[in-house]
């Protein structure tokens, strides 16, 4: 037989896209078009129904950036038309190639009700089906004229409505009725399906040419002059190859319908509310036509965003998930960053997710659902499995750019030793489009052959594209089960991860984080948005802790259930995946900022209060300790009058310039660049901290400019070229007027109007050296670091994430170790020899480095770098441009748990407060530094009991007794979402006798204990 594959493929290209997708729609009559220009933000649908239309034209052209048109459109069905089914075809001037990032409308009746959205691949909207012929037709289409910032990536003003350009961007393309030909569409999809897989198969296969044979004929079939005519003698030419069964052994997909959309990211907020309410809208419309259609859709935030918004539209989706076809999934309050979202509050994305499925559905969702998140925490199995779910599903980890990660469905194991099963789709997207080609890739990458034979698709396109279309759904049908194929079934997630569990019991393990090798810069673009989360963080913690002390010490302290709740979910909001990160546009950081500023006012107030109730009357000072240890002789989270401990801190000059600060327990040298050349330990016998010849606290500069994502991303070329900081405009050294601190302040100039101005503080009776820095920005596509040269031998660092500490290797022995040349710690990092060690602690960093080299004399120096700024241009051409504040300390002499005690002590500096002068002892008293209390607060269910989060903070078993400051009936180990576990399952030994709770503790155990007080809190 001739080789005739090339032509007929030609063919059927040519064909299908230039005939026969044209005639889907036949006969077509124009609309009437009239607009409105909204002149500001957008308004409510009531008054855009209600707005002065304007007579308008299809061509025109509409929508500044960021700006919002209302058309009305109108006509009459022909009545020649009686019997087809026809629609509304409403190209409001899409890029059909580009869909989720440009110009997006909804769809309304005249009475206001949704009826879909409209989107470069869904731009229709139903009319009849059939038609009577004569039917009045109006629809309102609420219209966004959102900017294309998705490419180039280029530095824009776009970004911020404030900046953004005023001319029209898009041009009305089309406003008519028109005929659906479903014979047609049908030929479409069966072209679309056949001629796919034929693609997919390799050429030595049979069926490839049964395919392509089936397509020639079914294209001979076909009159081009009369398309709708013939369509069904080219679908009888295509039946019986699309009617062959898939092999036993096919690949097994559940194929979830889907729509990812970012909770800001080249869009602001408030567009993020009308994306979904496009989405949601087109999805519940769907499932009246298509009974076999499945839609999961994650973060509680959005649904409240349903509910307030468009609560119409809410209510078709609670229809929905009765019915078990829309499902809720995930269960975080919004798909959060897992890297820097400290313990609590990564926590609380469980609390107020899961919280908000069980009250508004009656749904405990079971699956984790973070598909695009940048890397994954090693702490998070552990904390999956205490808020209630079995399984995690991410996508994120084929973007590796070094490692293909070994595994597509394995166990998950976390610092704890807890396991999640775990699925990373072979399909490598969450936006699939259910074609022969994405799906042949899914059965080929697949990594658990032999062993596993199912992967999951989510199918849909994401970010306003419109989420799931009924072309998806006829490949589909056509994929079910067909030979050649993976069989593709459409159904929910949980569904897709009880059979692969049950198939796979045993599948391998991968312990520790999935890290992301890529988008490392993540960990510092926008310093002022992760300032804002640390301090909110740390705040909430605050306002948590005094206000249940106050509550249940204070009579008629009334316990702030309800602006805590808001409070907290306006952080958990910010700490999206596109916002925390530092990769949202200019508009997004803008407003986090002013946010975070807001609450931080507001907590600030709640925490005055508790501390004022719980001061009393008076004007002797007492201070309020909110951190977790004692320190100054204040018990942690507790309160006591104010205690001097040290001696002073002496001072003298130091030969070649600079001085040396002296306070019994370091020795600290700087020398006339304003540079630490020395950090030496007293108890240690003076050992030095500081390499021989290396400065500390170096300020370096790097030139900053990865090859693909600005924000997101640093390239391990940034090190070949550095510039070290160490001019000086200005030294000084300060002494405290009672010795009791002395300070070196050091200003620099650098760059392109750059400047820093640093004070390195040692105060009496502290081992560590404060280091207070502010700099003013104005530097492009740079990135600032602050190196620390230890003298240490220490093959791993020991990061803080959540609840724990991750250890990393400081060599690059293999190419996964390599690829972790920029990392993430939370409050501390810390490496060490065995017998000693070296902490920095932060109160606003992420981004950090560690390095290793031999010197010349044969020691071993270890480098930690943190990473202050970054200066990159795409998609905010101003990031980090201006002033910021930043602490951090360095720690000689310190272990483990000096740096968890300094790390929580630098973001929860003392409160001094006047009052009776009176002591408030802590309503939780741990003995050891080992278990750490991380939260203090009352139950969610505002029932007055007291709720306590505890963690093993070594990597070590523990066992100690804890005080109850409060008198308490019952003790109960509860689940995070505060519910008791099984006693079966406990795996505590927590019993409640004289106000005392004994508790042992596994390495990096999170514990939630539930306690009953005699005395209740009220709510307000």
């Amino acid at each position: 037989m001739h080789d005739e594959r090339s032509t007929v493929e030609a063919r059927l290209r040519r064909v299908l896209e230039e005939r026969i997708r044209p005639a889907v729609h036949g006969p077509a009559v124009p609309l009437t078009v009239e607009r409105w220009d909204v002149p500001g933000e957008p308004v409510p649908v009531a008054e855009g129904l209600r707005a002065p239309f304007r007579p308008a034209a299809v061509g025109e052209r509409w929508g500044p950036v960021w700006g919002t048109t209302w058309f009305r459109v109108t006509g009459t069905v022909p009545q020649e038309w009686a019997g087809l089914t026809v629609e509304a075809l409403l190209d409001l001037g899409f890029d059909r190639n580009m869909p989720g990032f440009q110009c997006e409308g909804l769809v309304h009746r005249a009475d206001g009700t949704a009826v879909k959205g409209l989107s470069p691949r869904n731009a229709w909207a139903p009319v009849a089906a059939p038609a009577g012929g004569g039917e009045r037709v109006e629809f309102l289409v609420e219209a966004a004229s959102n900017p294309i910032l998705v490419t180039p990536r280029t530095p824009t003003r776009d970004g911020d409505r404030l900046t953004a350009a005023k001319a029209p961007q898009y041009r009305l393309r089309r406003m008519d009725l028109a005929v659906l030909r479903p014979e047609v569409w049908e030929l479409v999809r069966d072209l679309e399906v056949a001629g796919g897989l034929m693609h997919e198969l390799p050429v030595e296969d049979a069926r490839r040419w049964e395919l392509l044979l089936a397509l020639g004929q079914a294209l001979d079939a076909v009159d081009l002059a009369d398309v709708p005519g013939t369509a069904e003698r080219g679908r009888d030419r295509l039946r019986d190859v699309l009617a062959s069964p898939a092999r036993s052994s096919a690949h097994r997909i559940s194929a979830v319908g889907h729509a990812h959309i970012d909770s800001a990211w080249l869009w602001p907020l408030r567009e993020t509310v009308r994306k979904v309410a496009r989405t949601v809208s087109n999805t519940v419309a769907l499932m009246d036509e298509h009974p076999e259609f499945v839609f999961a859709m994650s973060q509680a935030q959005q649904y409240a965003w349903l509910k307030e918004h468009r609560p119409e539209l809410y209510a078709r989706v609670k229809e929905k998930v009765a019915e078990g076809r829309f499902r809720p999934v995930g269960g975080m309050w919004v798909e959060s960053d897992t890297n820097m979202v400290g313990g609590e509050a990564m926590v609380r994305q469980f609390v107020h997710g899961k919280r908000f499925f069980l009250e508004e559905f009656g749904v405990e969702t079971e699956e984790v659902w973070l598909p695009d998140s940048f890397g994954y925490t090693a702490a998070m199995p552990q904390i999956v499995k205490l808020a209630g779910c079995r399984w995690f599903l991410t996508q994120k980890i084929s973007w590796n750019r070094t490692n293909p990660f070994p595994h597509h469905t394995f166990r998950w194991e976390g610092i704890d030793g807890s396991r999640v099963f775990t699925h990373f789709p072979p399909v490598d997207t969450y936006n699939s489009d259910l074609s022969a080609r994405e799906l042949a890739h899914a059965a080929r990458n697949y990594r658990e052959k032999g062993s596993g034979s199912r992967s999951l698709v989510p199918f849909g396109w994401g970010d306003g594209g419109g989420g799931p279309t009924r072309e998806m759904l006829g490949r589909a049908a056509r994929l079910a089960d067909l030979e050649g194929s993976p069989r593709v079934t459409i159904e929910p997630p949980s569904a897709f991860f009880e059979k692969a569990q049950e198939e796979y019991p045993h599948a391998p393990v991968w312990a520790g984080e999935l890290y992301l090798e890529l988008h490392r810069g993540t960990y510092t673009s926008q310093a002022g948005t992760k300032q804002g989360n640390r301090r909110s963080e740390s705040l909430l913690r605050e306002a948590e802790l005094w206000c249940a002390t106050a509550a249940l010490r204070v009579p008629g302290f009334a316990y702030p259930y309800r602006s805590l709740e808001r409070i907290w979910r306006t952080v958990l909001l910010h700490q999206f995946h596109d916002i925390l990160p530092g990769s949202s546009i200019a508009w997004v950081h803008r407003e986090a900022r002013e946010t975070y500023a807001r609450v931080g006012d507001e907590l600030e107030e709640l925490i005055g209060g508790a501390q004022r109730s719980l001061a009393g009357q008076g004007s002797a000072e007492v201070v309020f300790n909110g951190a977790p240890h004692t320190r100054n002789g204040v018990p942690g989270a507790g309160a006591a009058p104010p205690v001097q401990h040290g001696g002073p801190v002496t001072t003298q000059d130091r030969p070649g310039g600079g001085w040396v600060m002296d306070n019994g327990e370091l020795r600290i040298e700087i020398d006339g660049r304003g540079l630490v050349v020395s950090a030496a330990d007293h108890r240690a016998g003076l050992r030095d901290a500081v390499a021989p010849g290396s400065p500390a606290n170096l300020l370096q500069l790097h030139p900053d400019f990865p090859t693909a994502w600005d924000a997101w991303d640093v390239d391990a070329y940034y090190r070949n070229n550095v510039t070290d900081l160490t001019g000086t405009d200005e030294l000084a050294l300060a002494v405290a007027p009672d010795g009791r601190a002395a300070t070196v302040r050091v200003v620099r100039h650098f760059g392109t109007g750059s400047s820093v101005e640093q004070e390195l503080t040692l105060r009496a009776g502290e081992r560590r050296l404060d280091i207070d820095t502010e700099v003013d920005w104005h530097e492009s596509e740079t990135f600032l670091k602050a190196a620390f040269p230890l003298d240490i031998k220490a093959d791993h660092s020991a990061a803080e994430t959540q609840f724990g500490h991750v250890l990393r290797p400081t060599h690059t022995n293999t190419s996964w170790d390599a690829a972790r040349f920029e990392i993430c710690a939370h409050r501390w990092l810390h490496v060490a020899e065995p017998l000693w060690g070296v902490a920095l602690v932060n109160d606003s960093t992420y981004g950090h480095d560690v390095t290793r080299t031999v010197r010349e004399d044969g020691g071993r120096t270890t480098t930690v770098r943190l990473s202050l700024l970054r200066a990159p241009r795409y998609p905010d051409p101003e990031t980090d441009q201006g002033r910021h504040r930043m602490r951090y300390a360095l720690l000689p002499g310190a272990g483990i748990l000096d740096a968890v005690r300094e790390g929580h002590g630098i973001n929860l500096p003392e409160r001094v407060v006047p009052g009776s002068g009176r002591e408030s002892a802590p309503l939780v008293d741990v003995e050891g530094e080992q278990v750490v209390v991380e939260t203090v607060k009352l139950a969610e269910d505002r029932s007055g009991d007291l709720v306590l989060r505890l963690y093993e903070a070594l990597g070590a078993r523990a066992r100690t007794r804890l005080g109850i400051g409060v008198a308490v009936r019952g003790c109960a180990e509860t689940d995070l979402l505060e519910r008791p576990l099984d006693p079966t399952g406990a795996v505590v030994d927590a019993a409640l006798h004289d106000g005392t709770v004994d508790v042992a503790l596994r390495p990096f155990q999170i514990l939630t204990l539930r306690l009953t007080p005699d005395l209740t809190g009220q709510s307000s």
